[in-house]
């Protein structure tokens, strides 16, 4: 299956949206256990209601705090994670099976201690343990993934390459070309023209723009927006995606060198430090600049 080896989209691996589907899970098994609890002896017909409900509070807290670290530990390894989208499917998988160990772990504390009495295979059991923690976390799983990815769209959408800009003057067709950014919730945030952008910066669900103002200063803006919303929708502008961290403006670029730990970017700036490329844009980014006649410095 060719989609396993795709790249896991950025809105799943976000700390807001890892934070928001771990909510939005144990919402959900709220709800699944006020309507499953009281006709749940069709999946334990050996236990009583009431000994069913302290099951599923007991397992309902330690599966959250199961989830939640997986997440954590998700968010800390979202760049090796993000390679293969069926790295993230199988965590999304292990992080259920291990719920539904965690639940049948429990139910074999309660038999020891004389609690209850199953009277079940321990096959059936397992089964019908994982169908429940399938149905209690695969379900949030999907639908918020759907939720995430149709905010993305969105975004893009409303997102402009080179902004209409309505006024009574005319513009010379170099200054025709703006740069506009809505944030999140789709409010223009910047308008600027392309050649006055360096850079842009990502920090987590937020983006820092680098600019120079109608006096040639260096500033930046920061408007909470994410850097793969910026690439896609301004791929086939000078603004080229090098790193997971950093979107340049290969106008604004003067040198490419090699150095031991890989390719850096020098724009036409003093006070700007050295962007790095990383391997998994170089050869958008190597294409890009011999495109344009750049110079380049041998290995440092």
């Amino acid at each position: 299956m060719l989609w396993a080896r795709d790249k896991v989209p950025e809105y799943l691996l976000g700390k807001v949206q890892l934070i928001s589907t771990v909510t939005f899970a144990a919402l959900f098994s709220v709800f699944f256990f006020i309507a499953v609890v009281p006709s749940s002896n069709l999946l334990f017909p050996q236990l009583e209601t009431s000994q069913i409900l302290d099951l599923s509070l007991l397992v309902y807290g330690l599966g959250l705090l199961l989830v939640s670290l997986s997440r954590r530990l998700m968010y800390a390894c979202r760049e090796w994670v993000g390679q293969r989208f069926g790295r993230y499917l199988w965590w999304c998988l292990l992080e259920i099976l291990l719920v539904a160990g965690a639940y049948l772990v429990l139910v074999g504390i309660g038999e020891r201690k004389g609690l209850y009495d199953q009277n079940l295979s321990l096959a059936i059991l397992t089964v019908r343990t994982v169908m429940y923690c399938l149905m209690t976390l695969g379900i949030p799983y999907l639908l918020a993934g759907m939720f995430f990815a149709i905010r993305d769209k969105d975004q893009t959408i409303r997102m402009i390459h080179y902004g209409n800009v309505v006024s009574d003057e005319e513009f010379p067709v170099r200054e025709e070309q703006k740069i506009t950014l809505f944030d999140n919730n789709g409010a223009m945030k910047l308008s600027i023209n392309a050649d006055s952008l360096y850079f842009i910066e990502s920090d987590d669900n937020y983006i820092k723009v680098w600019y120079t103002d109608s006096k040639d200063v260096l500033k930046q803006y920061m408007l909470r927006c994410r850097l793969k919303t910026i690439e896609d929708s301004f791929r086939d502008s000078d603004l080229v995606r090098c790193h997971r961290k950093y979107i340049v403006n290969m106008s604004k670029v003067r040198v490419l060198s090699k150095e031991r730990n890989g390719y850096v970017l020098e724009l036409n700036a003093d006070l700007i430090d050295p962007i790095p490329v990383s391997k998994t844009y170089e050869e958008t980014v190597l294409s890009r600049f011999n495109a344009r006649g750049g110079l380049s410095a041998p290995l440092g």
